[in-house]
């Protein structure tokens, strides 16, 4: 499984299963993408906000160095904050120089919104009151069209979203001349988002999905069919998770820096029907019973469109 890929709309290979840095603590992120790129995985999914692509680029540059992989047989990931939302290139600038990288493969809008560019923190701006710094007349819109006009220098091969929802994706289609890549959203049996799933599809946008998990500590490996279906296959309740967005023909982030986890979230498995049947009445009795769980959601203040959250 670790060698299985999509192509994107761009005619690029991007792999089904990348190792994801969010949260992951210093001192431990440069081990993790080495241990992650010398155990078979070709995807380093990360991001400015997160502030550790400095240890990302060492951890790259140690595997290009002791001859592990090369950069072009790896796909980079990362995102522009959304403090420079009107600055799109300044922030790639920002992360390639942290990653020690010349271009990423895939660079995305973080978030739909544009924080305080000129506020008291680089990443987090807030307001006296202890509120978001939130610059409100800002339309994601010319966003997009700064991510059009970075993909013209050759700095990332691809552009595309996060946290995109389908209300979102339909006021941005109709303005844009180049069609995301990809939406990146938190996606899992307790969100399976499936109104955006089926719209990013129609249009050729592919899906990565980050917290697969549903967060820290696993809280969906208690869930009854994921319990039922690990049992079945003799597999542990995090294969099942990750396994579930290979099925659905999406890219999925596993996020760890155990080197034993590490390799083994690539051990996944072909879920079968009965499998799906199984997570995907789980989702329905969820959604019906208004139930699902979104369990990242930062503090914006903002209606991002999603129908749980609206």
């Amino acid at each position: 499984m670790a060698n299985k890929t999509y192509k994107l709309n761009t005619g690029q290979e991007i792999p089904a299963i990348g190792l994801g840095t969010w949260q992951s603590p210093p001192g431990e992120v440069r081990k993790a993408v080495y241990v992650a790129l010398e155990a078979g995985y070709r995807l380093i999914d990360c991001a400015y906000c997160y502030a550790n692509e400095d240890e990302v680029g060492q951890g790259l540059a140690d595997a290009f160095k002791a001859g592990i992989v090369k950069r072009e047989d790896i796909f980079v990931v990362s995102k522009v904050w959304t403090t420079y939302n009107t600055r799109v290139e300044l922030g790639l600038d920002k992360s390639l120089k942290s990653l020690g990288l010349d271009y990423v493969d895939l660079f995305l809008v973080h978030w739909p919104l544009l924080m305080n560019p000129n506020g008291n923190d680089d990443r987090f701006p807030k307001l006296p009151n202890g509120e978001r710094d939130i610059i409100r007349s800002h339309n994601h819109v010319d966003t997009w069209k700064q991510m059009e006009e970075v993909l013209k220098t050759g700095k990332t091969k691809a552009i595309g979203v996060c946290n995109y929802s389908k209300r979102y994706l339909e006021q941005l289609l109709p303005h844009a001349t180049v069609i995301p890549a990809v939406n990146q959203i938190e996606n899992h049996p307790a969100l399976p988002q499936q109104e955006i799933v089926d719209l990013c599809k129609e249009k050729g946008i592919h899906i990565m999905a980050y917290s697969p998990l549903g967060s820290t500590g696993g809280p969906l490996f208690r869930a009854e069919p994921v319990v039922k279906i690990s049992e079945k296959h003799g597999v542990k309740p995090a294969t099942v998770l990750l396994s579930y967005h290979l099925r659905r023909g999406s890219t999925v982030l596993a996020k760890s820096v155990t080197p034993e986890r590490i390799r083994e979230n690539l051990n996944l498995i072909e879920l079968d029907d009965d499998d799906m049947k199984l997570l995907n009445d789980y989702s329905d009795k969820l959604t019906k019973e208004g139930k699902l769980q979104r369990f990242v959601y930062p503090p914006f203040g903002v209606d991002f469109g999603f129908p749980d959250k609206s």
